[in-house]
């Protein structure tokens, strides 16, 4: 999910494709920026660990509405912080998160859930 600059969505808009992304993908990264641009270190550093080990995964781009998507985000994982990485629906947890879960050998099996 992309969005055009200066797009600034509402609180509702944001709300309804955090729900439908989360939904409808097996795995799905919330990151300042998209794969082939992250706009931080931390959005990077996830794109990093789960191209490792999953190939084909979707981005949204929070950078538009930052503040909707932090609120948005934090109902489902009690998180303001970007990056969040969802698997199945499940909360998995930001760049932090991944690189533990991969230096203990189990990113690989969390992203497969």
């Amino acid at each position: 999910m992309t969005f055009q600059p200066g797009e600034s969505l509402s609180q509702d808009e944001v709300t309804e494709r955090v729900d439908a992304a989360i939904e409808d993908n097996d795995v799905v990264l919330f990151m300042k920026g998209n794969r082939l641009m992250p706009q931080c270190g931390f959005s990077m550093r996830a794109v990093e660990l789960i191209s490792q080990y999953h190939e084909d995964f979707e981005t949204v781009d929070a950078l538009a509405s930052l503040d909707e998507f932090r609120v948005a985000l934090k109902q489902h994982s009690g998180w303001e912080t970007i990056p969040q990485t969802y698997v199945n629906g499940e909360f998995i947890g930001g760049s932090d998160i991944l690189a533990e879960l991969d230096e203990r050998g189990e990113l690989e099996a969390a992203l497969d859930a």
